[in-house]
């Protein structure tokens, strides 16, 4: 069972649509019993990084992704989901993020020629061997809606990165956390193979 984190971000439908495409058994919630009992947790999200993370506390969820990653349940960020795992972002200054890992979220730069917010399909630079990333050729497409985007503090946890006006951490991996900057739901065959692939990992690893 797949435990979809329901912090009133939107988005978590078509998360469980994609799942239930793969063949995963997957449950919205915000119950703690129910995250910490999954075998899998995905925090999916889309909005603005300080109206989530007042959400994310006023349900007292901060404590129980805590959990699932203290007791190494593999946990994937999706999008705003990914963002709030870091240490803060441009969008919300003065407002902490959970601080799973490090890094912060900066606003992606004014370019001539590009528009903002990132819209639409960009490829993937695979690097470091991520294992969201099993089994596919490089440079697959994906889907991006973001004007926010990663710099990790570690390059090492970085498994891919996309070209945008800057060089976007697009998917990180650390022990049994996870996270993409796009949305796998929304990202056709390749979206389904990653969410497959993040069900197939093990806990404790």
């Amino acid at each position: 069972m797949v435990a979809i984190i329901d912090y009133n971000a939107g988005n978590l439908k078509s998360v469980e649509k994609a799942l239930l495409a793969v063949g995963q058994e997957s449950v919205i919630t915000r119950d703690f019993h129910q995250i910490l009992s999954a075998d899998h947790v995905i925090l999916p999200g889309v909005g603005a990084f300080g109206e989530a993370m007042e959400q994310i506390k006023k349900y007292e969820l901060d404590k129980v992704v805590r959990e699932v990653v203290d007791k190494h349940a593999p946990f994937l960020g999706i999008c705003l989901g990914l963002q709030l795992l870091f240490e803060g972002s441009d969008e919300s200054q003065g407002v902490e993020g959970l601080h799973i890992l490090d890094g912060q979220v900066l606003r992606i730069p004014d370019k001539e020629g590009l528009k903002i917010p990132h819209i639409g399909w960009n490829s993937l630079e695979l690097q470091n061997n991520g294992r969201l990333f099993v089994g596919m050729e490089q440079n697959p497409y994906v889907y991006f809606v973001h004007s926010y985007y990663l710099k990790a503090a570690d390059e090492s946890i970085v498994k891919a990165t996309c070209d945008y006006s800057a060089c976007i951490h697009a998917s990180v991996e650390k022990d049994n956390v996870f996270a993409c900057q796009f949305h796998p739901e929304k990202s056709s065959q390749t979206g389904l193979q990653i969410l497959k692939n993040f069900t197939q990992i093990k806990g404790g690893c």
